[in-house]
């Protein structure tokens, strides 16, 4: 059983910074690209940043020079490097994983339960 657990979410007032992590853990062969999405109330869910295993990464354009993703292929773990943060971040992140669990099983998507991130004065 594959699980994706977030952490790091929380209050935060605008201009401040937070970190999000995802670990990844069960029976995973390998990984190959990872992300992080996130939903705001009464919106759709958007994507916010990718990195392939190769580390090559993708931003939405409203997080570019503010978010960083990163990850550590060694434990199975992306993070999300917030800084700047504005009201209009307030959203449930997503963590998703794109994976397979067997050398011989096909890539499947899983995702995690997400983490409240709240960006108020």
């Amino acid at each position: 059983q594959v699980q994706l657990v977030e952490s790091g979410g929380g209050l935060v007032q605008p201009g401040g910074s937070l970190r999000l992590s995802c670990a990844t853990s069960g029976r995973v062969f390998s990984i190959s690209k990872m992300g992080w999405y996130r939903q705001a109330p009464g919106k759709e869910r958007e994507l916010v940043a990718t990195i392939s295993s190769g580390r090559i990464t993708n931003y939405a354009d409203f997080v570019k020079g503010r978010f960083t993703i990163s990850r550590d292929n060694a434990k199975n773990t992306v993070y999300l490097q917030m800084t700047s943060l504005k009201p209009e971040d307030t959203a449930v992140y997503y963590c998703n994983a794109f994976l397979r669990v067997a050398i011989d099983s096909s890539y499947s998507n899983y995702w995690g339960q997400g983490t409240q991130v709240t960006v108020s004065s």
